[in-house]
């Protein structure tokens, strides 16, 4: 994955908070994804406006000495792109 591209939420997904789900989900015309603690951060990073790598710097900070937060975030994204949940731009 290219870390200078940037991350963009499909037009046909809203992603939010959901009391209901205690999660945040992304909500689609025929459903919903309920997303896990990791996947929720990541996606409440990606804005429009970070990078790849501002997305990782991001969450970086928020959780310093954390190894492994590079490589989560580009299985994440790179599994979030083959299921259409966002674009590259």
């Amino acid at each position: 994955m290219n870390t200078a591209a940037t991350p963009v939420i499909r037009q046909h997904f809203r992603f939010q908070w959901e009391p209901a789900q205690d999660c945040y989900v992304l909500l689609y015309p025929e459903g919903m994804v309920k997303l896990n603690g990791s996947a929720g951060l990541i996606m409440s990073a990606v804005d429009g406006e970070r990078t790849v790598a501002d997305v990782i710097s991001h969450l970086e900070a928020q959780f310093p000495g954390v190894e492994t937060i590079a490589g989560d975030t580009l299985e994440f994204l790179e599994t979030a792109q083959a299921q259409r949940w966002i674009d590259l731009a």
